[in-house]
């Protein structure tokens, strides 16, 4: 009896359930993660936990929001593997473009939709040789195959030598706009909105939340933006520029900071590494040897600079040249400006003081007294100049020479030229 009554209720909450809706028969919020701007390691470090916490926070689907240029190849790869190990539903929707590595993380996941005029695709890697060529080839080709798409056609975003008929020929590198790409069965569904596309995912009605970064995610994409590390450039190499102008330490200290800053922000990032560091420290050694230990000689001060510069610019990847060089570009042109300005407030340079001889008063060196005021003054010659003697000036008694004439004692004499402490004087007609 008992038996039949749980069959019973059994049927009975089988039928309920076949009535709840499809949403709320799974419950849950969607997070939408966003893939905007530079892929790197900041942007991994942010994916990989979403993906770890979605479980816990009973997520019922990750929605990634793609607009990027792409990045680093090697932060691509992590969030692919991160989304492949995803226990949660992984969606994608591309609202502007998912180019290189962001055409990778897009075609991680299990279902994209494209909005009208946005494109996937240009993965040629940079630099570019047959090996990374291979491996990025592989990588996509693998990826497309595993959410069941054609891997020739991702394969060909990567490797301008295949063909993809009817999208490109061989010479060119692919890259899909949406049209083409839901012509060529490679995304879903193409889609004006998000919330169209969690229609389509099937998640329309669900809770929407928004992944975010930590603080140190935040700080590390934040300084490795080409603005604002030019900024903390300008701040490293003026305060270099003023050390050299004081020696007080203090500039010094702030500008090695803010060269600290910019590193530690790019290796945390994944755009440097240890050798980078490295080369940036012995840069910054040679600098300040030479201001410091051993001013004067130039080798030690011209080899840190340049080492400070190759760091610098190996800091940002070899696919990110140009906004090295226009972070570069930023910080030479801001530091030119603010070192004139404080070039006023300390016009001497403590530095170049260094270099040269300053003779200085003491037990055993007396300077000369600084007789140029008397030039032009007139006096009575208290001894016969012959052509030294001695000059009454102003009631001073003063050791006087003439030009080689011989001036009587008596005589009037004018002061005509003052040599350090040689006075030179002329006779006064009259």
């Amino acid at each position: 009896m008992i038996g039949r009554w749980v069959f019973t209720a059994g049927v009975a909450l089988g039928l309920l359930g076949g009535f709840v809706p499809a949403d709320a028969a799974h419950g849950g919020a969607v997070e939408i993660v966003p893939i905007a701007g530079t892929i790197d390691e900041g942007m991994a470090h942010m994916v990989e936990r979403a993906v770890r916490e979605a479980p816990a926070r009973h997520i019922r689907a990750l929605v990634l929001d793609v607009n990027s240029f792409g990045g680093l190849v090697s932060a691509g790869t992590e969030i692919r593997d991160a989304l492949f190990g995803s226990d949660v539903p992984v969606y994608a929707y591309v609202s502007h473009r998912a180019w290189s590595a962001g055409a990778l993380v897009t075609l991680a996941a299990a279902k994209i939709a494209m909005a009208p005029g946005s494109s996937i695709g240009a993965a040629e890697p940079i630099p570019k040789s047959v090996k990374t060529v291979s491996a990025l080839r592989g990588e996509f080709s693998s990826t497309a195959a595993r959410n069941h798409r054609d891997p020739r056609v991702a394969a060909a975003m990567v490797d301008a030598t295949l063909d993809a008929p009817p999208y490109k020929a061989a010479g060119a590198i692919l890259t899909l706009t949406a049209d083409d790409a839901l012509q060529a069965h490679f995304v879903d569904a193409v889609e004006p909105t998000l919330r169209g596309a969690l229609a389509r995912f099937g998640l329309s009605g669900a809770a929407v939340e928004t992944a975010g970064y930590t603080l140190g995610e935040e700080v590390a994409r934040f300084a490795t933006n080409p603005d604002v590390s030019g900024l903390l450039l300008t701040i490293g190499f003026l305060g270099l520029l003023i050390e050299m102008q004081t020696l007080h330490g203090i500039a010094g200290i702030i500008g090695i900071g803010a060269l600290g800053l910019f590193f530690g922000t790019h290796v945390y990032a994944g755009f440097s590494n240890g050798f980078v560091i490295a080369l940036a420290a012995a840069g910054l050694l040679g600098i300040l040897f030479e201001l410091h230990v051993l001013p004067g000689q130039g080798i030690a001060g011209s080899l840190g600079a340049l080492a400070l510069v190759a760091a610098i610019v190996l800091s940002f990847g070899f696919a990110f040249v140009f906004v090295a060089v226009q972070a570069l570009a930023i910080a030479i042109v801001l530091t030119a400006i603010f070192f004139t300005l404080a070039a006023r407030i300390y016009p001497g340079n403590a530095f170049v003081a260094r270099l040269a001889f300053a003779g200085v008063q003491g037990p055993d060196y007396v300077a000369s007294a600084n007789y140029s005021d008397l030039l032009g003054r007139s006096g009575i010659a208290s001894s016969y100049l012959r052509p030294a003697g001695v000059a009454t000036i102003d009631g001073r008694r003063i050791d006087v020479l003439t030009e080689g004439e011989f001036v009587t004692a008596g005589s009037a004499i004018r002061v005509t030229r003052v040599e350090g402490a040689r006075i030179f004087v002329r006779p006064v007609e009259g």
